[in-house]
């Protein structure tokens, strides 16, 4: 069984009438609901307006896998909890990193960069290429899948190169955009994916789940080491 936990800022869906008739329950609620029968996951929710953004230490340390969804107010999220998921990270817990969290705040710092890019919110078609169809994010997903609307993101995307490029993405408009990217940090795994504008059911999609619930098993803790500690050592042989 992998520990999930899906955060979600929950803005929204509270203020936006398009948003919440698409996501009544969130976009937390809705990935939620969309990986269950996905796969063997134990899952639990969290928003920004819950005590310490829901992420407490004692959440996170039950979490295997963390996805994050913001958008509106990433400058609200406190340091200790920026400073408590990053350090989960390192010490072993799997991030996945979706649509506008790129300019997440733990994102940002896990990447060493400012993660900017160009984007327009037209509703165009969104294609996205299948590059890896070995990996185990990508099993069971076709040559491509294709999103009748989305808000197109385009490069130049502002990441150290990822470990790995999964998938990319074309534009009705013309650009296309790195959708589908991993990286390790420290001991933990960490998956960024594209798709999930706020005003469209994306996260209603079978592939898009799919791809979401094969990177939870992927991602999910294999380690959970303590990387603050640097001790001094008495030798194992006599000298």
């Amino acid at each position: 069984m992998v520990n999930v936990t899906i955060w979600n800022e929950h803005l929204h869906e509270r203020r936006n009438e398009v948003v919440r008739k698409i996501y009544p329950e969130g976009i937390h609620g809705a990935i939620a609901k969309g990986l269950q029968g996905l796969g063997n996951f134990k899952i639990q929710t969290a928003t920004l307006g819950d005590l310490e953004h829901g992420l407490s230490q004692a959440v996170l340390d039950s979490t295997e896998v963390l996805l994050w969804w913001g958008h509106l107010a990433h400058d609200q999220v406190s340091d200790a909890v920026v400073e408590r998921v990053q350090l989960r990270v390192l010490s072993g817990m799997g991030l996945i990193v979706l649509h506008s969290g790129h300019y997440a705040r733990v994102f940002k710092r896990l990447m060493g960069t400012f993660c900017s890019l160009k984007w327009r919110e037209a509703g165009e078609r969104e294609r996205l290429w299948n590059l890896r169809p070995d990996h185990p994010i990508l099993q069971g997903i076709p040559e491509y899948i294709e999103l009748p609307q989305e808000e197109m993101y385009g490069e130049r995307f502002d990441i150290p190169e990822p470990d790995e490029l999964l998938m990319i993405s074309w534009f009705q408009g013309g650009e296309v955009f790195r959708s589908a990217c991993t990286w390790t940090r420290g001991h933990g795994r960490i998956f960024y994916f594209r798709p999930g504008h706020e005003t469209f059911p994306t996260y209603h999609d079978p592939q898009i789940l799919r791809i979401l619930a094969n990177a939870c098993v992927w991602a999910r803790q294999r380690v959970n080491l303590n990387v603050t500690q640097a001790p001094n050592r008495a030798p194992l042989e006599q000298l």
